[in-house]
């Protein structure tokens, strides 16, 4: 049995899949986190988080490397960690230096860094000659707009480390431009405390359809498990609401993007790990938008797992461990399997979600869930917007997608305002 220490986790569907996979290992965990509060909030109503089930729970100052490392070293001469993991993208540059600092199986910390940093993997790319948008990166506001003007509109305008699409916005024109890095500038510490680089990343907009590869990487070998397909709402956003796996795409396609996204991680030097790599589908071929040195998210793991038996939480952590999981297809008798999120169509507070008895009734429906009445939801500008999803399997081909957009479209959200005003 081996002992695993998790260093922090994000609060939604990998906190319960990681811990989950971890004691189907047959291992154990210790929790480490700086604010124990972060993870009580979530549990709602007498419900412990299932993060707070490890073995042990313990507060440490993890946004500080130079305490944390010494203080780990002084828990590992106790406790004995055999791998060091996280579930949350801010703390990976974090586990990658703690499990080379105790001599545990990991990712090359400068790998992870250049993958985590969206400006750094992009000159990783490019420096490997791979095809890639044109960008530039800026500091400034002034900066910022003389890259605007040699780049050209329109243009993507991203930070170079937030997460779940956040502030990533198509901008047309300078008055765009001001108003997408004004957002970011107002936002210099991130949802963990971590204070955030003063870089913004801007490219050239790619255009087609977008997907995910999904990879196991061991000793520099990468094993390609399936392309995903996702969808994305309107601009000038980039939020993510489906996602179905395996992406209906042509052979020729599926070989051409997952060739990308392996030279990609080899590009960052990624050498150990699961990641997920995601690209578009351009008229001059596969680019990739983003390097992931992680399992997804969105529960596209979930669907990985339903459509080939492979449980890549239970690989990310059997990894961390230094075995050598199973990462072989089987045939689950599923052909597709997909998740699709209810968006708001508005801030407000709600008052409940119609429409769910379809879902609790339905045999291809195999999970959803909708946010409780009273939750306080705003614009529907990132991944953290949404209000609920539904997973839904095909075992006779590619219609899993189809089923779940419909069974999303007939849900509908009612806000406590709209009844109130009804009531008057």
């Amino acid at each position: 049995m081996g002992h695993v220490l998790v260093v922090e986790s994000w609060v939604g569907a990998m906190s319960s899949l990681l811990p989950r996979a971890i004691r189907e290992a047959g291992h154990r965990f210790t929790f480490l986190t700086r604010n124990l509060h972060h993870y009580l909030r979530q549990g709602g109503g007498d419900q412990v988080h299932p993060i707070l089930t490890a073995d042990n729970v313990i507060t440490a100052e993890t946004n500080d490397l130079d305490l944390l490392l010494p203080q780990v070293q002084r828990l590992h001469e106790v406790l004995r960690f055999d791998g060091v993991v996280t579930s949350c993208d801010y703390y990976l540059g974090t586990v990658a230096r703690l499990a080379a600092h105790l001599g545990l199986p990991g990712s090359r910390p400068q790998a992870v860094e250049y993958a985590c940093r969206k400006d750094l993997a992009r000159r990783r790319m490019q420096a490997a000659g791979l095809p890639s948008p044109r960008f530039a990166t800026a500091g400034d506001w002034p900066g910022t707009e003389a890259a605007a003007r040699t780049l050209g509109y329109p243009l993507v305008l991203k930070p170079v480390d937030l997460c779940a699409g956040m502030f990533v916005r198509l901008v047309a024109d300078s008055t765009e431009l001001r108003e997408a890095f004004e957002a970011i500038d107002a936002f210099p510490v991130n949802a963990r405390g971590q204070q955030r680089s003063p870089q913004v990343l801007l490219e050239e907009v790619l255009v087609g359809p977008e997907v995910s590869v999904e990879t196991v990487t061991v000793n520099d070998r990468t094993t390609v498990l399936g392309v995903t397909d996702k969808s994305l709402a309107g601009e000038p956003w980039f939020v993510e609401t489906g996602h179905m796996f395996p992406a209906a795409l042509d052979a020729a396609t599926v070989t051409a993007v997952s060739d990308m996204a392996v030279a990609a991680l080899a590009a960052v030097g990624f050498d150990r790990g699961v990641a997920h790599t995601e690209l578009r589908l351009t008229a001059a071929g596969p680019r990739v938008v983003e390097v992931n040195p992680r399992p997804a998210g969105n529960q596209i793991t979930e669907l990985v797992r339903r459509a080939t038996g492979v449980d890549l939480p239970m690989v990310y952590a059997q990894l961390a461990l230094g075995e050598q999981p199973d990462i072989a297809v089987t045939d689950t008798g599923v052909r597709s399997a997909a998740i699709s999120f209810l968006l708001p169509p508005r801030a407000g507070t709600v008052a409940r979600i119609d429409g769910t008895a379809t879902l609790a009734t339905a045999e291809d429906v195999v999970d959803w869930a909708v946010k409780p009445a009273g939750h306080l939801t705003g614009d529907a500008v990132s991944n953290n917007a949404y209000l609920g999803h539904v997973m839904t399997v095909d075992t006779s081909g590619p219609g899993a997608r189809a089923r779940a957009d419909a069974l999303i479209a007939g849900l509908g959200v009612r806000y406590a305002d709209d009844l109130a005003g009804a009531l008057a």
